[in-house]
């Protein structure tokens, strides 16, 4: 048991402050397991309190070397604890050294930081990796006593969180004494997130604060007139800067940083009084980052426009609102992003969320009863991600020599990889050694050999360097600097474009970026130049990768929210009468049937799915639906996709009959495998596992590969393979990546059993309501083209919307129907 020194107790005094009950559980509690997880809502000393144990224990015994390590899944999160943890460190004297280590540390501090580790480190799960992969890692890491994972239910079912549990199984081989602490504001499942963070099978110990109050959450009911599509919401623009104004500091909460940059821009358009209002995403240079978080930090902005890379834990007490633009895609990151605003336990965070179109009104306000009845999401663990292993035991092997028996032993120590058996981690290996039957006749896959001992080793400085360049889970497009130039060719980097946006832009066209519009002049030395300019259409960057998914528990709360007609008077009352022509033209989607309508548009016969299951199982159901249409002499011709429905263009109708063949489970049998086989798609999932997985790489030495390079030699790699070793792991790693990062399989196969025979099919003279927003859809999450092109794009879709529901209206008219 842990108790407050007089040192902290004078601190914790002079601060008018004093230890929260859960706060001494934990000092009680974190000796006594191996693994800990604290639940607290944002503003209850969460983060103090997952440090205290690790400063208590350096003020008693001061020691030389690594004693703590602290993982976050942003690097802008690291700078806000340095900055916060060094202040009760510096104002109580302590004898504790903290230091900050991610991508964008100088590399003579981390050289440094090798010969000298600080007491306490916080980094990143690649950076960690990396040290990991040193031969001196025991020594950095051979006192270690405590690792600290904030934000933890952000790392669970994805790539990057299998990743961090690798990392952690291999530092407990290192320090047999290491404890665990998780901590986390938003958990839907605390049983499930305390198993993927404990060890050895045991999940951890769970210490869970309730929040006192509930957070102050409100919906914009404009008197603009709110679109039926589009991500954009620019009718609500002087809303926002209304509520911008009005406030003391904004936090303004966008989905893509696409997004980010035309919101900040027309925001910027409106600010009449010149309030000083910033732009934050990840894309932007570091220093354009710090930079930011160091006015906001001293309380001189107004308002950031900013996407998920401000989302998780980062403390600003003064941060009086939180806007969401757009609708949340799950509860819990509404949460989290809500819990930036206010950081005081006792007093609500004040929220505004305002949607960019009608169905999203309908998102904001079931996330918004979900949070009134304290109900979270979250994806549920899957089984770990394959092609990362072969990346870790080329890690291990760099540190030290490598043994496939101990290997196979600490990766079953990692929670997501306990159901792995050996002969697919044989493979694996394998794969790792020589690249297998088909490849191991090419030098360049030749990655380990023997030593005298009989142990496994790099075969060369080369492919340690090769892999130390690549080390993580996030396949990036290709990425060009952007240089800001002033004079001659002197400038600055101010952040990045992927490389595909690059090669659209010719001589003297302009584009947005880092809050200004640009003129691109040339591409040198892999770096874009471009000089500030005005006028002319800006186009908009966009970012592969930025699309977040609708929650599968957001989408039933939708769905539940149509199916109580007595609950829409909450919403705006556009929305109202929207869902009301809907109900008396065609039929409300309701919870336990899937609405099918089919209408003549444009001269084709479209039938439209409102599935509410995401864009990523939408398009998949299209390419199933589309292909077995097809073979059936139905004539589809196109589809279209939203978060809430699909719409699939053919010559000819279908029948109710047909309909209930057509949408059925055994879809995902013979016309997936044909599709998968036959589509460019297992290309596109093998080129990620190919450079995960080591077996090609996007850095090498100061230069990078370009997707187009990359995409080339994945290709030729992925045919070979096809033709001469079918049986290679790499193909089968891929199909199951493919299944779980692109097709979004098990929802999908969700869906067709739940509802197989429950299928309602309407036959109607116009598209409904409800189906404008989806057959006017245009895919504006990546915006390609000029910013005022495709605003006036948009302007014509709402137009021909509008034209669209009055013919709607003088249908019910001719029946007699009309309120």
């Amino acid at each position: 048991m842990l108790i407050l020194s007089a040192t902290f107790e004078r601190w914790f005094s002079r601060r008018g402050w004093q230890l929260r009950d859960y706060q001494q559980r934990m000092l009680n509690d974190v000796p006594q397991h191996p693994a800990t997880l604290l639940i607290a809502p944002t503003g209850a000393g969460k983060t103090l309190s997952g440090f205290l144990p690790s400063l208590l224990a350096l003020e008693a015994h001061p020691m030389e070397g690594l004693h703590t390590l602290y993982l976050s899944p942003l690097k802008a999160l690291t700078q806000d604890i340095h900055r916060n943890l060094l202040e009760p460190v510096e104002e109580m004297g302590l004898p504790i050294t903290i230091e900050t280590r991610t991508g964008d540390t100088p590399s003579h501090k981390r050289q440094r930081q090798r010969r000298k580790p600080p007491n306490i480190l916080l980094t990143t799960p690649e950076s960690l990796m990396l040290m990991l992969s040193y031969a001196d890692a025991d020594r950095i890491f051979g006192k270690l006593q405590t690792v600290i994972i904030d934000e933890a239910h952000s790392l669970v079912a994805n790539k990057r969180g299998d990743f961090t549990t690798l990392a952690l199984a291999r530092l407990q081989s290192l320090s047999g004494s290491l404890r665990r602490i998780g901590l986390s504001a938003t958990v839907a499942d605390p049983g499930l997130l305390a198993g993927w963070l404990g060890q050895t099978g045991t999940p951890a110990n769970i210490l869970q604060v309730d929040a006192p109050v509930q957070p102050d959450i409100r919906l914009l009911k404009s008197q603009a007139r709110m679109p039926f599509g589009g991500f954009m919401a620019r009718y609500a623009i002087p809303d926002i800067y209304q509520q911008i104004c009005a406030s003391g500091t904004t936090l303004v909460f966008v989905n893509t940083r696409a997004q980010a940059e035309l919101i900040f821009q027309m925001l910027w358009e409106e600010n009449r009084q010149g309030l000083p209002i910033a732009l934050y995403h990840g894309s932007l240079s570091k220093e354009q980052r710090r930079k930011t978080e160091g006015l906001m930090s001293a309380g001189q902005l107004r308002a950031i426009v900013c996407t998920s890379a401000l989302e998780l834990g980062i403390d600003w007490g003064n941060v009086d609102l939180v806007i969401q633009v757009g609708a949340p895609k799950g509860v819990s990151r509404l949460l989290q992003r809500i819990g930036r605003a206010n950081h005081r336990l006792d007093e609500p965070s004040r929220a505004l969320l305002v949607p960019a179109n009608r169905f999203e009104a309908l998102e904001c306000q079931a996330a918004m009863d979900a949070i009134a009845a304290n109900q979270l999401d979250g994806e549920r663990p899957q089984p770990g991600a394959m092609d990362i292993l072969p990346q870790f035991i080329l890690n291990c092997a760099c540190s030290s020599p490598a043994d496939p028996d101990t290997l196979y032993q600490q990766i079953l120590d990692a929670p997501p990889y306990q159901g792995i058996d050996r002969a697919t981690f044989d493979k694996l290996w394998q794969f790792t050694v020589d690249g297998g039957y088909a490849l191991r006749g090419y030098d360049r896959y030749q990655r380990l050999s023997r030593d005298e001992q009989g142990l496994w080793v790099p075969t060369s400085k080369r492919i340690i360097q090769r892999h130390r360049q690549n080390i993580g889970t996030i396949v990036e497009a290709g990425r060009l600097k952007v240089k800001r130039i002033r004079r001659g060719n002197q400038g600055k980097i101010i952040g990045e474009v992927e490389e595909y946006f690059a090669q659209q832009l010719v001589a003297g066209d302009t584009f947005y970026f880092a809050g200004e519009v640009l003129r691109y002049e040339a591409i040198r030395d892999m770096q874009l130049h471009a000089r500030p300019a005005k006028g002319g259409e800006p186009k908009i960057p966009s970012y592969s990768g930025g699309q977040l998914p609708l929650s599968t528990f957001l989408a039933e709360g939708v769905r539940t929210l149509l199916d109580t007609p007595d609950r829409w008077p909450d919403l705006p009352e556009q929305v109202q009468q929207w869902l009301m022509l809907q109900q008396q033209f065609s039929h409300i989607p309701s919870r336990d049937t899937v609405l099918i309508e089919q209408f003549e548009f444009r001269q084709m016969q479209v039938t439209l799915y409102y599935t509410f299951e995401g864009r990523k199982a939408n398009q998949t159901l299209g390419m199933l639906l589309t292909k077995r249409m097809e073979k059936r002499g139905l004539k589809p011709m196109s589809f279209s996709v939203t978060d809430y429905g699909l719409s699939i263009s053919a010559l000819r109708k279908v029948t109710a009959e047909e309909v209930e063949q057509l949408f059925a489970p055994d879809i995902l049998g013979d016309e997936l495998e044909d599709w998968m086989l036959q589509a460019p798609m297992l290309k596109r999932s093998f080129r990620q596992v190919a450079v995960v997985s080591g077996l090609t790489e996007q850095r090498y030495h100061s230069s990078n590969k370009t997707m187009k390079q990359v995409t080339f030699s994945t290709d030729l790699i992925y045919d070979t393979l096809r033709e001469y070793d079918p049986d290679h792991i790499l193909l089968t790693v891929t199909r199951a990546d493919a299944e779980r990062e692109l097709l979004d399989i098990s929802r999908l196969a969700n869906l067709l059993i739940r509802f197989v025979g429950k299928t309602s099919l309407v036959d109607l003279q116009k598209p409904s309501p409800m189906a404008i927003p989806i057959v006017l859809n245009v895919r504006s999450e990546q915006v390609k083209g000029a910013g005022a092109h495709a605003l006036m794009e948009q302007a014509q879709l709402y137009a021909e919307a509008d034209t669209m529901l009055d013919e709607v209206r003088a249908l019910l008219a001719e029946k007699g129907s009309v309120r």
